[in-house]
């Protein structure tokens, strides 16, 4: 029997698919002497046989970048149980939930996927779970503290039962003996678990029918007289493990950070650098993951199954973030608004992960703070004081910052005793003022000038030479919830096709990236993709009306078949 110290922590399986290449080929090339036989006879026809040669070529060369991104698909599969008998001591893993409107993203759901993130299969002192709200709501505060005490039951019941779906609302809506057993003593639990969590519930929605959870005295005091857009920041430790106990309560921070009107704030990417500074100064774990509020934790060993590539001994220096597949749950029949981003993650994804790495998704991702620091492969193993003081001379004003941030990069945990104690320098990093003058946001955290921050962080992460993983456990490692209907789904992907345009004409372009980077060349073509979607448009729809145009003009597009 194999040594399992020796085995890899996980492995990549390429996908045989040899028939699917044919078939791609075929097109290619069909395709191809199409727009070659408009060519040799665009002289002899007018207006129509143009635009079609047009639409066509378009049409061709994004065929090809499909090819290419494709080509080689790959599998990752990973073993959590060759982690635990390989790692001592598990590194530490800050969580990051963000939410931005108590009202499209209700508390109760972001309180769902606290309560999962909290009940993960991993030492409890080694998680700290930080919420970002971006709308300063009370309710949301409110929400959580009364989540933490749900929580304190939760979390041992899961555990103690092996429950697979630790997202209470959906595990209550299926039958208990499919979730954990069916002995008496799991049944009592059973009920008490639930009746805690309806308890729970009713609260929340108490407090959202009251649009006020409170007088805005105590701990509330802080939340009188804010606006939404207008208010200095807020940190509040809801629980703290000061025990440092494997079933302890993993800590439990709430954090809205300062906006003014005169201050740009950057939407999720400026959320997300307070969260990384905040929690750098109260807990600094060298790993991170980012979620947003409507995905929880489907798979209780998702943390294991994500560390497997970033600590595996060949890897842990080429790969910068660990990214699952957006899942998506109670979606609509055939998906008629594309929101399960099949295309994207099942057929694309796959052949990404045979290239240089799937894209940075937002969502469901574990990141190294080293990269986020801005640390390059090629440096890992050779951090010196120079170069960590290269990297933190634009970190801001913050001495502790600046402290913990050479701590990461050198590989060293040594935070706080007690995370009080960073409360205040965490205000000063997370004021709507401080990143005037640093590189937060352009060399450093997650990366401005597109509101799709996630494919612009990830493209800036691959051009400094870094690898991703595209992690498929089964079942999935996070569900979540997506737009039912069209005008939300619609404004979502005009959001997308907008920040996506803003990263293809700026000097992010993946061109530029492969010519003055590292960006491999075919990962190049694989965010063209994904960049041009929001052109694809005009040509689909040029083309799509050719037909009408040719039975009013009385012309053809098509070539005539001769007998």
């Amino acid at each position: 029997m194999a040594n399992p110290i020796a085995l890899p922590l996980y492995e990549k399986i390429p996908r045989k698919n040899t028939l699917q290449r044919l078939f791609d080929i075929l097109i290619f090339f069909l395709l191809l002497s199409l727009l070659i036989y408009r060519f040799l006879f665009l002289k002899n026809h007018g207006l129509t046989w143009l635009l079609a040669f047009l639409c066509e070529s378009w049409f061709t060369f994004t065929w090809a970048l499909v090819i290419s991104t494709k080509w080689n698909p790959v599998d990752y599969k990973t073993h959590p149980d060759r982690l635990l008998q390989r790692v001592p001591e598990l590194p530490s893993v800050d969580m990051f939930v963000t939410t931005a409107d108590p009202v499209l993203e209700p508390p109760i759901i972001t309180v769902n996927t606290v309560l999962s993130l909290l009940a993960i299969d991993y030492p409890a002192h080694k998680l700290a779970c930080y919420v970002s709200d971006d709308g300063c709501s009370p309710i949301t505060y409110y929400s959580l503290v009364e989540a933490s005490k749900f929580a304190k039951l939760w979390v041992p019941f899961c555990k103690k039962y092996n429950i697979h779906v630790r997202a209470p609302f959906r595990y209550f809506s299926s039958n208990p003996q499919t979730f954990g057993g069916s002995s008496s003593d799991f049944q009592q639990e059973w009920k008490r678990m639930k009746d805690e969590y309806e308890r729970l519930s009713h609260k929340i929605e108490d407090a959202v029918q009251k649009s006020v959870p409170s007088d805005f005295t105590g701990d509330f005091a802080e939340f009188s007289n804010t606006e939404r857009k207008n208010h200095p920041a807020i940190i509040k430790v809801i629980w703290e493990n000061k025990t440092s106990l494997l079933d302890e309560l993993s800590h439990l921070v709430y954090i809205s950070r300062e906006k003014r009107p005169n201050h740009p704030h950057h939407y999720k990417a400026g959320a997300m650098n307070v969260l990384a500074r905040v929690s750098g100064l109260m807990t600094n774990a060298p790993y991170m993951l980012n979620v947003d509020c409507d995905m929880f934790v489907n798979n209780p060993k998702t943390a294991l199954h994500a560390m497997c590539p970033l600590l595996d001994s060949k890897s842990e220096n080429k790969i910068a973030f660990s990214q699952f597949p957006q899942v998506f749950y109670g979606g609509l029949k055939d998906d008629p608004y594309g929101n399960q981003l099949v295309v994207l993650f099942k057929y694309m994804g796959h052949g990404l992960a045979g290239l240089q790495g799937p894209f940075y998704g937002g969502t469901g991702c574990f990141h190294s703070r080293k990269v986020i620091y801005g640390l390059s492969p090629d440096d890992v193993d050779s951090v010196n004081e120079k170069m960590a003081n290269n990297i933190l001379s634009n970190f801001g004003s913050s001495k502790e910052l600046i402290k913990s941030g050479a701590n990461a990069l050198k590989g060293k945990t040594d935070p706080p005793s007690n995370l009080s104690n960073s409360i205040q320098a965490s205000y000063q990093v997370s004021g709507s003022g401080y990143e005037y003058g640093t590189n937060w946001g352009t060399k450093v955290g997650w990366k401005y000038g597109s509101t799709v921050e996630d494919v612009h962080t990830g493209l800036m992460i691959h051009k400094r030479g870094w690898r991703s993983a595209l992690l498929s456990p089964n079942p999935p490692a996070f569900l979540g919830c997506a737009p039912s209907g069209g005008p939300s789904a619609a404004t979502q992907q005009k959001r997308w096709a907008t920040g996506l345009l803003e990263i293809l004409f700026s000097k992010s372009c993946p061109i530029f990236a492969t010519l003055f980077g590292e960006l491999q060349f075919r990962q190049c073509l694989a965010y063209l993709w994904i960049l041009m979607w929001g052109l694809r448009f005009i040509p689909e729809l040029c083309y799509a009306a050719l037909p009408a145009y040719c039975l009013i003009t009385n012309s053809h597009f098509l070539p005539k078949l001769i007998f």
